[in-house]
C-alpha cells in the first residue's frame, strides 16, 4: 500500500498563477495602506507639533537661498540666519497682513454681490432658455446659500478650534519659530545626523533625493508666490480695466487661492465673473471670463514651466487628487500642504529611481573634518 504524502509545492502548483500573483500583490497592497494608516494616525495624533514643524520646513525653502548666499559671502551663518529671519518674516507678514486685511475688509460687499449675483442667475434660468421651475431653481440657490454660510462657519469655528487657547496657538507659533531656526542654521547637519542609521551603500542615494526633494520645494514655494502676485495683478489690472467693482478684494482673493493650484483659479475666477456679471451686466462678465482665462493661459504655459521647471511638474490629476485628500484628511491645512509634499515626494522617489550612486557620500564631508556642504536649491540637480 503506497502512501501519498501532498507536499507544499504540489498544493501551489494547483492554484492557478494570476491567483498566486494577485494573492501576492494583495498582502504587499494591505502591508502598504496599513502603513499608511497607521502613519496618517500618528500624524493626527501629533498634528500639534506636525503642523508647525510643516510650517517651519515650507518658511526654511523659502528662506533657506538668501541664507546660503550671504554664507558664500563670507557673512556668519549665525549672523546670516539672524538676518534673513527677522527680514525674510517681517516682508512675508506684510505682505500676508496686507492682503487677508484687503480681503476681510472687502469681505461684506463680496458677499452681497454673490448673493446678488445667485439672484440674477436665478432669474435668468426661469426666464432664459432653460426654463426651470421655481421650486427648482429656489432649492438649487438656497443649496448653495446654506453651502456658502455653513462653509463660512465651519471655517471660523475650526480656526478657532485649531487654536483654542491663546497658549497653545503661542506655543504652535514659538515651537514654528524655533525649528525654523535650526533649519536654516544646521538644515544639512539634522539632514546628515538622519542619514547616520541608514547602511552605508544606501547614504548617497537617499541623500541625492532628500537633496533633490528639497531643491524641488524650494522651486515650488518661489514659484508659487511669484504666480500668485502675477495673478492677482494681471486679474487685478483687467477687472479695474473693465469696470468691475471691488477689485482689491478680489485681487486679494485671487492670490491667496493661488496657493490652492487648480481649484484655487477655478474658484476666484468664478467668484470674479460673477461679480462682474450682478454688477455691470454679461458683457462685463464676459469680458471678465476673457481676461481670467487669459491670465491662467499666461500661467500654465509660461509661468509655471519657466519658474517651476521639469523637476516640480506635476499632472493636472495628481494635483486635484492631492488636493482632495488634503482636504479631506486635514482640512485647510490639508490643501496647503498637499502639493508641496506631493511635489517633495515626487523629486525624491524620482531621484531613487534615477540616482546612478555618483553622488559623493552623505558623510564623507563629516567623516574628513569639514563643514558640510550647503544646499541652497539653485545648483541643477544631476541627470
Amino acid at each position: 500500500m503506497s502512501v501519498f504524502k501532498v507536499t507544499d509545492s504540489d498544493e501551489a502548483a494547483r492554484v492557478p498563477v494570476a491567483i498566486r500573483t494577485t494573492a501576492a500583490l494583495s498582502w504587499r497592497v494591505l502591508v502598504i495602506l496599513g502603513m499608511l494608516y497607521a502613519l496618517g494616525w500618528l500624524v493626527g495624533r501629533l498634528s500639534v507639533v506636525v503642523i508647525p514643524v510643516a510650517i517651519a520646513l515650507l518658511l526654511s525653502a523659502l528662506l533657506a537661498p538668501a541664507v546660503a548666499a550671504l554664507s558664500r559671502l563670507r557673512v556668519p551663518r549665525g549672523l546670516a540666519t539672524a538676518v534673513v529671519l527677522v527680514g525674510g518674516l517681517a516682508a512675508v507678514g506684510g505682505i500676508l497682513t496686507f492682503v487677508i486685511n484687503a480681503f476681510i475688509a472687502g469681505l461684506p460687499d463680496l458677499q452681497r454681490q454673490l448673493m446678488a449675483s445667485l439672484d440674477t442667475i436665478r432669474e435668468w434660468a426661469a426666464t432664459g432658455p432653460l426654463h426651470l421651475g421655481e421650486a427648482q431653481i429656489n432649492r438649487y440657490v438656497d443649496q448653495v446659500g446654506n453651502w456658502l454660510q455653513d462653509n463660512q462657519q465651519r471655517i471660523t469655528s475650526g480656526a478657532l478650534a485649531t487654536a483654542t487657547t491663546f497658549g497653545s496657538f503661542l506655543t504652535g507659533m514659538l515651537l514654528m519659530l524655533f525649528t525654523l531656526i535650526f533649519f536654516l542654521h544646521d538644515g544639512r547637519r539634522i539632514w546628515l545626523f538622519l542619514l547616520g542609521p541608514m547602511p552605508e551603500p544606501l547614504r548617497s542615494r537617499l541623500d541625492l533625493a532628500g537633496t533633490r526633494g528639497f531643491d524641488s520645494l524650494i522651486g515650488y514655494i518661489r514659484a508659487t508666490g511669484l504666480v500668485a502676485v502675477g495673478d492677482a495683478l494681471g486679474i487685478g489690472i483687467g477687472l479695474a480695466i473693465i469696470g468691475v467693482p471691488l477689485v482689491v478684494p478680489l485681487a486679494a482673493l485671487v492670490f491667496l487661492a493661488a496657493f490652492i493650484p487648480i481649484v484655487g483659479a477655478v474658484a476666484s475666477g468664478a467668484v470674479a465673473i460673477l461679480v462682474a456679471l450682478v454688477a455691470n451686466g454679461p458683457i462685463s462678465a464676459l469680458l471678465t471670463l476673457g481676461v481670467v482665462l487669459g491670465v491662467q493661459q499666461l500661467e500654465g504655459n509660461v509661468l509655471q514651466p519657466l519658474l517651476i521647471g521639469r523637476a516640480v511638474r506635476l499632472h493636472p490629476l495628481a494635483v486635484v487628487l492631492a488636493i482632495s485628500v488634503g482636504a479631506i484628511v486635514a482640512g485647510i491645512i490639508g490643501t496647503l500642504l498637499a502639493v508641496p509634499v506631493l511635489a517633495m515626494l515626487n523629486s525624491a522617489v524620482r531621484a531613487l529611481y534615477e540616482g546612478d550612486g555618483q553622488a559623493e557620500p552623505a558623510t564623507a564631508a563629516v567623516e574628513g573634518g569639514r563643514e558640510p556642504p550647503e544646499s541652497d536649491g539653485e545648483e541643477p540637480a544631476p541627470e
